[in-house]
């Protein structure tokens, strides 16, 4: 099985490339019959901007454009997608919103055209057949993201307001808090041990869990 490891941080020493790492060597560990493949959408340089092309596929009215179409066939790919990044503002990078965006698209995550045409046949979910793992990487203490309702936040915008709107199942949800006192090995054991466990059928006991 193969899985795309989605990474947005500016910084390639960044804790965030650190665990996607720790990921894929997880993954790597787990099995000759698994496979990785990582996108960095800060190196790779990807266009976060929603535009005009955007909007006319979204429409019905041309093709997607050709890196939209790019990232879709690593997706397209995978039978796990795993989006490792920094918690900014309460909610990930603009880069990977704007990733997501663009990439799941009208006509391909989703298909809304029952609308479109007046029809009462409801929303068409394409992509139930994708897992898809979070890994967030929090700047404050577990205790203030529990007190301020960030654990909730996150499971309303991102778990079910992009992934399940497309059908795709999210096996996981992971919030890892770095410490002052303590190093990050902790942290990076996680990460490796969500990624030797991927695609296991089901959790491990040392597997981390949800948030």
């Amino acid at each position: 099985m193969h899985a795309l490891i989605v990474i947005s941080h500016p910084h390639p020493e960044s804790l965030t490339h650190s665990t996607a790492r720790k990921i894929a060597e997880g993954i790597s560990a787990s099995g000759t019959e698994h496979s990785f493949e990582i996108a960095d959408l800060n190196a790779e340089g990807f266009d976060p901007r929603f535009n005009a092309a955007d909007l006319a596929a979204h429409l019905r009215q041309g093709p997607p454009p050709a890196d939209v179409s790019r990232e879709q066939s690593r997706v397209d790919r995978a039978d796990a997608l795993v989006l490792v990044y920094p918690v900014y503002w309460w909610s990930m990078p603009g880069l990977l919103k704007g990733w997501i965006d663009r990439v799941f698209a009208n006509g391909w995550a989703y298909d809304d055209s029952a609308y479109d045409e007046g029809a009462d046949t409801g929303l068409v979910k394409k992509l139930g057949r994708l897992k898809v793992h979070l890994v967030a990487i929090g700047g404050a203490s577990l205790g203030t993201y529990t007190r301020h309702g960030y654990l909730g936040a996150m499971r309303t915008q991102i778990d079910h307001g992009i992934f399940d709107y497309c059908g795709a199942h999210v096996a996981a949800s992971e919030l890892l808090i770095p410490s002052a006192t303590e190093p990050a090995e902790r942290q990076l054991e996680t990460a490796r041990a969500l990624g030797r466990h991927l695609f296991a059928r089901d959790r491990h006991p040392d597997m981390p869990k949800a948030i």
